[in-house]
């Protein structure tokens, strides 16, 4: 890898980890909710913006469909349970289980496209769910309130809404211009959350703490557009199993980032837990590619 190629991933690995612990901060603060309606509605200019530049449209037919699947499910509701989940755990118990969507993309590759999985494939799956069985056996264990099991519970739910959305979008991947597939899904997500924020927040916020402005400020600008600029450079750049694993990293940083910022401490069980779900992602990822290199 060069260097000048080595410095975007790192950047990539750091904006997407903190993504979460800039979350944090903003549901602190702010409803969940709305703050992602704002987030999403003052992202989707910036990108219709760069989609344009580009002298890309958004797709028709199908692949609209496909791309507004993707928004409401992939982005707007896996943010929208992560970030309420965020309400009740730390960010880097959430980016350790919002890192299982590859788990859910896996299982419904074989059970609903009738993809096969290579022996070492079902043994990092098998891995991976077994660290998350680690991460809550060891959280009820604890003797822990409702509020921290239901945060346990959206991150999941987001997980796998991610991992649903990914699945729709799937076809359609390559024959859409990936500024216009986020531009569609933020558009998607703003709507989505425009409509559930006031029927289940209320009204919205009147202020903001100078934290959640830059907070949201990071949310909007670095991982909402930059950070999406830096994969796509790192994907046309480097292997996509590159990349996917790079993905990894970010719940690691996260976690670093909510010890040495935000006074959050994990137990041995979330750690445990979630080194072994990584663990058995990357040998899920390392399936994926051998028949790809022995080709």
């Amino acid at each position: 890898m060069r260097a000048g190629d080595a410095l975007l991933a790192g950047c990539f690995v750091l904006i997407w980890g903190a993504a979460f612990n800039a979350a944090k901060v903003v549901v602190s603060d702010w409803p969940p909710l709305w703050a992602l309606a704002v987030r999403f509605g003052l992202t989707a200019p910036l990108l219709l913006a760069l989609m344009l530049a580009r002298g890309h449209r958004l797709p028709r037919g199908a692949d609209l469909l496909r791309v507004a699947g993707m928004g409401l499910l992939g982005t707007g509701g896996y943010l929208a349970l992560s970030w309420s989940a965020a309400t009740h755990v730390a960010s880097g118990l959430t980016a350790l289980i919002s890192a299982c969507s590859p788990l859910f993309v896996a299982m419904g590759e074989v059970l609903f496209l009738g993809q096969r999985m290579a022996p070492l494939a079902w043994g990092g799956l098998g891995l991976g769910w077994l660290g998350v069985a680690v991460l809550g056996i060891g959280r009820a264990g604890q003797g822990l309130g409702a509020g921290e099991m239901l945060g346990f519970g959206l991150a999941l739910a987001g997980a796998l809404a991610q991992g649903a959305g990914i699945l729709l979008f799937a076809p359609a991947r390559g024959r859409v211009d990936l500024w216009a597939a986020s531009f569609g899904q933020s558009v998607t997500s703003a709507l989505l959350l425009l409509a559930l924020a006031p029927l289940l927040e209320g009204a919205p916020p009147g202020s903001a703490a100078p934290a959640t402005v830059l907070a949201l400020g990071y949310c909007i600008l670095l991982s909402g557009v930059i950070g999406y600029g830096i994969m796509f450079t790192l994907f046309r750049r480097l292997p996509a199993s590159t990349v996917t694993a790079l993905q990894l990293l970010s719940p690691v940083v996260a976690v670093l980032l909510g010890w040495g910022f935000l006074g959050e401490r994990l137990g041995w069980s979330d750690l445990g837990g979630g080194g072994v779900t990584l663990i058995g992602l990357l040998l899920l990822l390392r399936a994926r590619v051998r028949p790809v290199e022995r080709g």
